[in-house]
């Protein structure tokens, strides 16, 4: 199995590598499209802005291929909200696999909402593929964002800080997380290891 994790200049490619290589694959990291194209899973991770890392993507013409991808595709942090329509951040254009947009926390006068949301947290209401085989009462997992993905109809997990918002996305092929797996000990491994069984 031939698993690419998209390099598009953001944080945070090594220590998916890293994540992946404890479960005993060994990825590419390219951003290469005819690489990307014939990988079996793709792994789009990143920490860092929207806009800059959506210019490199489409420097490289990947803004085109990641779309018309079908194998199993998942976005991590930065790369679930690059898959959405439209982010506050920087007013940048996203690639719109999911109809939503991407907005900014707004910290709030008790300091209850601080910003970024850092930290582990609850998911709740969850589903799907990526949660099989994991108590829907104890998914607890890492985030560091500021930006988030309001509920939406692809909506596979929620999270609330503030206020509830996705926390996984899902359709068809394309597959994305808020919070990191691969700093989420146990149950991040677990879902990696459910992405890699798609």
């Amino acid at each position: 199995m031939q698993v690419v994790i998209l390099n598009y200049n953001a944080g945070n490619v090594e220590s998916v590598k890293n994540a992946l290589d404890r479960l005993g694959v060994e990825p590419m990291i390219s951003d290469k499209p005819e690489v990307i194209a014939k990988a079996d899973k793709v792994i789009f991770p990143g920490v860092g802005h929207a806009a800059p890392a959506m210019a490199h993507l489409q420097a490289h013409g990947l803004d085109r291929l990641i779309p018309q991808l079908k194998q199993p595709f998942l976005g991590i942090c930065l790369g679930m909200q690059l898959l959405c329509s439209r982010s506050e951040e920087g007013d940048t254009t996203c690639l719109g696999i999911f109809d939503a947009p991407v907005c900014r926390f707004q910290p709030d006068s008790q300091q209850a909402v601080k910003v970024p949301h850092m930290g582990w947290n609850t998911l709740q209401s969850v589903q799907g593929a990526l949660f099989q085989g994991l108590s829907p009462q104890d998914v607890y997992v890492y985030f560091v964002h500021s930006f988030f993905v309001p509920l939406a109809a692809y909506t596979t997990a929620q999270c609330v800080y503030g206020q509830a918002f996705s926390a996984a996305l899902a359709k068809d092929n394309f597959f994305a997380v808020q919070f990191h797996p691969e700093k989420s000990s146990q149950v991040g491994s677990k879902i990696l290891e459910n992405f890699l069984a798609l």
